[in-house]
């Protein structure tokens, strides 16, 4: 049973508990496996003395059981859980130290009785262990994982997302591209997240397995209404599928007891809420159950054997499977109240229904970005309408299309693309959802820019939706805004049918305003967008289509990106907002955008012109060589980020159509030592205001 902190404290006065309650509450939060343990030792000075009296009396006394008349503080100590809570403090952390004690708890798995227990314990430990397990090392690992049934596959699954995720720091400066670069030339080899990935591939029918968990139907015997309603009452506690395992034992256990009562009693006890129980946690099981299989499969998905992952969960069907379930269990409609977990208010993210969401949205994200099998999302009807996108517009049909195999696409009247885009269009301007929905269709869009993509999405309506978002309800969340621009530029990117529906959204003077000032608020969210109108336009210019030249006329977008004191503007700002010391994966897009901007100037030209602005800007501002300074550190780390043997260029070349030589020939003239050059920095920043030969190098 729960009790609020208001409710304890209450009550303390009237059984004078002296706080003892509460201050395990306390102990309770702070003793989770990476909480700061001085916090728990400052809650166990406060409960000592209230303790140490009675241990004294309780040892003269011959050592009498705890009463509560006697031993009142001892009694309420116990009473409210504090041996078993202080004995799971200390037991988990000596434990995690024994390697080969944990590798002998999994060994314990094979018995049917104790899994439960062993998989909590076993979760427990790993998660204060300092140094990850390997997988390998376990006995028998294969043998292990085949004897499970699918509902201890899915628990098992809780321990394996732990084993198989790259161990985060949590330090924001550890995220920086300058110590992730550091930390990449320590590591010799494979991490040890990764060596537990293979192992886990080398299982025979495991991820089969998974994959018929992911997408196994619910029992559907009775309303899901009274289902939901019922379940408000174990949300306040019921926070974990290995519970809810030990609860369906007891109700299997009192389901199978009704039945051999009098017809009359079992009469009654069918329509009572502890009968409903059952069929009520089968539903939430196959939440919790999910939310832990999709986990593991994204992760699997974004790991050195994605394309061996893909091709196995494509061949199991995962994406047709997951589309017939998203109405009536990942998408389905909410009760009038909200459900929330134990801990959590009605907005929190942490609620199972909503995790299952935001997990099958990211695996949406991660099984799309940059891979041919993004088109399983859809059915048979809508890559016909992809292939007549394609010859009505008469270019050649996306290879991709034509090679995706029709027997392991989505079935029904919707592929889960189109799914996601009804949904999306009627979420609420405050949802979470909207982040990791824009994130999963733009990694969709993602990769060489496809005019058909773009068109099928454009035909139901995504652009007018997305403005609608950024400009008449003025979203402010920052996340949201950034994965809606960056949906916008993929979208839009090179396609003038785009732009002239933008036209014809944005149609105001004062429309077209906000859109810039939400563009101007935060650059470092919108570059990306900003980087696709650059490139559009560029590309725009050089065709002599009547259609093109007509749309150059009439979009306000376009007209103000070709004012050269516009695109300037934003060169100025893209550089001066970071720097080497702070680039991160987030912010590294605006070196990149701004590079771009250079180098379609310097296919025209006019790359002096362009640093010679620079340099005025600089004076105009009274700082002679700050920008130029801090530019040319950026492009020298540029270099060795990008020109790693280890690192992928291909993002690069499919963003902007630019070929990586092309990259790699502006960053050196631009970087050229001399000072007679007309494209070297150098050439613009006086010697008195030279700064170039620091290091910044992580130590």
């Amino acid at each position: 049973v729960i009790l609020t902190e208001a409710l304890l404290k209450e009550r303390d006065k009237q059984a004078k508990w002296n706080g003892i309650p509460l201050l395990l509450q306390k102990l309770y939060e702070n003793s989770h496996p990476n909480s700061d343990l001085s916090q728990c030792q400052g809650i166990l000075k406060e409960i000592s003395p209230l303790l140490s009296m009675e241990a004294m009396a309780f040892v003269t006394e011959e050592r009498k059981s705890a009463q509560e008349s006697t031993f009142p503080n001892t009694y309420t100590f116990d009473l409210f859980g504090g041996v078993d809570l202080l004995l799971m403090c200390i037991f988990t952390k000596r434990l995690a130290e024994r390697n080969d004690f944990v590798l002998f708890l999994f060994t314990l798995m094979t018995n049917k009785k104790t899994f439960l227990q062993t998989a909590t314990l076993i979760e427990d430990i790993l998660g204060v262990k300092k140094e990850m397990i390997q997988l390998e090392d376990i006995p028998n690992l294969s043998s292990l994982v085949s004897s499970f049934d699918q509902q201890q596959l899915a628990n098992f699954c809780r321990i394996l997302a732990v084993t198989i995720s790259e161990l985060d720091t949590g330090s924001d400066d550890k995220h920086t591209l300058l110590a992730k670069n550091a930390q990449q030339k320590k590591n010799v080899g494979p991490s040890r997240a990764e060596i537990n990935q293979a192992a886990l591939l080398n299982i025979p029918g495991f991820i089969e397995r998974l994959c018929k968990l992911a997408t196994r139907k619910v029992s559907e015997t009775t309303g899901t209404s009274s289902f939901l309603q019922e379940l408000e009452e174990w949300y306040t506690w019921l926070d974990n599928a290995l519970v809810l395992d030990a609860l369906m034992r007891v109700a299997g256990e009192e389901t199978e007891q009704s039945s051999t009562e009098s017809s009359d009693e079992s009469g009654f006890a069918s329509t009572s809420p502890r009968n409903q129980l059952p069929q009520t946690m089968k539903i939430m099981h196959e939440i919790m159950y999910k939310l832990e299989v999709l986990y593991v499969l994204c992760v699997l998905l974004m790991g050195r054997q994605r394309n061996q992952v893909h091709k196995m969960i494509a061949e199991f069907r995962l994406i047709p499977g997951l589309n017939n379930l998203f109405d009536k269990l990942i998408w389905r409609k909410h009760s009038a109240s909200a459900l929330v977990l134990h801990g959590h208010n009605q907005n929190c993210d942490c609620s199972p229904d909503i995790t299952l969401k935001i997990q099958f949205l990211r695996l949406l994200q991660s099984f799309s970005d940059h891979h041919e099998n993004k088109y399983l999302l859809l059915n048979s009807q809508e890559l016909n309408e992809l292939s007549a996108i394609s010859l009505k517009a008469n270019i050649p049909e996306v290879e991709a299309v034509v090679n995706t195999d029709r027997n392991l696409v989505c079935d029904g009247k919707r592929g889960l693309l189109t799914r996601l885009l009804q949904v999306m269009k009627k979420e609420p301007a405050e949802s979470s959802f909207r982040f990791w929905q824009a994130r999963a269709v733009e990694s969709f869009l993602r990769g060489a820019t496809s005019y058909a993509d773009q068109m099928f999405l454009l035909k139901r309506g995504l652009l007018e939706h997305i403005l609608y978002c950024i400009v008449d309800s003025e979203c402010k969340s920052r996340d949201v805004l950034q994965s809606y621009f960056d949906l916008l530029g993929e979208l839009m990117k090179f396609n003038i049918d785009a732009f002239k529906r933008f036209n014809k959204y944005i149609n105001t003077d004062e429309k077209f305003q906000i859109f810039l000032n939400q563009i101007n608020s935060s650059l470092v969210d919108s570059n990306m967008l900003v980087r696709c109108i650059t490139l559009s336009l560029d590309r725009f210019e050089s065709q002599s289509d009547i259609k093109v030249a007509e749309v150059l006329s009439e979009c306000r977008l376009l007209s103000y990106m070709s004012q050269m004191s516009m695109r300037m503007s934003f060169l100025f700002r893209l550089i001066n907002i970071i720097h080497v010391q702070t680039l991160t994966q987030e912010n590294v897009s605006c070196l990149n955008t701004s590079l771009v901007i250079l180098m379609l100037a310097r296919r025209k030209d006019k790359l002096p012109f362009y640093l010679q602005t620079l340099q005025e800007m600089e004076y105009t501002k009274k700082y002679p060589g700050f920008i130029l300074n801090n530019f040319h550190s950026l492009l020298r780390f540029w270099q060795q980020h990008y020109l790693n043997k280890d690192k992928d260029s291909t993002c690069l070349e499919n963003s902007s159509c630019i070929s990586f030589s092309y990259w790699k020939e502006t960053v050196s003239i631009l970087l050229s030592p001399d000072r007679t050059s007309p494209c070297a920095i150098v050439s613009y920043i006086d010697e008195a205001y030279m700064d170039m030969d620091r290091d910044f190098a992580e130590e």
